[in-house]
């Protein structure tokens, strides 16, 4: 509790409602976690303030409050809802858990995004207090790996018609990852930033689904191994091989929209 910035603490109740609730507290620190990250990944879409040299105070403005809203939708629920699986899981199995921001974690992810156009950040964790046993801990922690893949599946569906619908592979020129592409000769192309993020929505719940199934330190990875080396092998080696694939070009997430987009085109055409 000093860490997070409180000098008194009181012993925590556990959970006996709802599995949805959340306290104001809670809310407010999901709030604050969600604009930090969503400022970053702004930050880091537009390259930080080297960007500023090549695009100009202007346009760098400009694509940088065009981006946020992308990251917002594509990468937010990503980061939302992996917290709250480990929230949920954790509450059924009788234990007080509420989401905590870390505030010098996101003061660091924002400079660091800012500076150097990279973006690395705690934004915080879901506290969990009760007497679990090993494999209900290993439940808790493998549960946020497991809504990012089901994030990434939904997405792929999901994404596809959303950009069959609205025609925006027809409309928008695709361009490579983090060009300024949303405006052309003074018109938003917003078809692009549909397309943007739904790659990012495929993309970032794979990358944060690996990440955090390492097994180092307070990520979850750890706590999945201690309980099943089985599983933590599983999900790590799926999360491993879809990502290594991505980046050395045996698919990729436009693609994969692009195969489920066009169908969907051409029957509402």
């Amino acid at each position: 509790m000093q860490f997070l910035g409180q000098e008194t603490w009181e012993k925590p109740k556990h959970h006996t409602g709802r599995l949805w609730h959340f306290s104001d507290t809670e809310k407010e620190h999901l709030r604050l976690a969600m604009g930090a990250f969503t400022l970053a990944l702004g930050f880091m879409a537009v390259g930080g303030l080297t960007g500023l040299s090549s695009m100009g105070v202007s346009s760098w403005l400009l694509m940088l409050f065009l981006s946020m809203p992308v990251m917002f939708i594509a990468i937010g629920p990503a980061f939302l809802f992996h917290e709250i699986g480990h929230k949920l899981v954790a509450k059924k199995h009788g234990c007080w858990a509420e989401f905590r921001a870390d505030p010098k974690g996101l003061q660091f992810g924002i400079l660091l995004s800012l500076f150097l156009g990279f973006l690395f950040m705690a934004p915080g964790a879901v506290m969990v207090a009760g007497l679990v046993t090993r494999r209900q801990n290993g439940h808790i922690a493998v549960a946020g790996p497991l809504t990012n893949f089901a994030l990434f599946l939904i997405g792929i569906p999901l994404w596809g018609i959303v950009l069959g619908l609205t025609g925006a592979f027809n409309i928008a020129t695709v361009s490579s990852l983090f060009e300024p592409s949303y405006v052309v000769d003074g018109a938003l192309v917003w078809q692009a930033m549909l397309i943007d993020a739904g790659v990012f929505w495929l993309s970032a719940n794979l990358i944060l689904g690996l990440f955090n199934m390492l097994p180092f330190g307070p990520l979850d990875g750890l706590k999945v191994k201690d309980w099943n080396e089985q599983v933590f092998f599983g999900v790590l080696l799926v999360f491993a091989a879809l990502v290594l694939t991505m980046f050395t070009g045996v698919w990729s997430p436009m693609n994969l929209l692009y195969s489920v987009a066009e169908p969907v085109s051409a029957l509402v055409r």
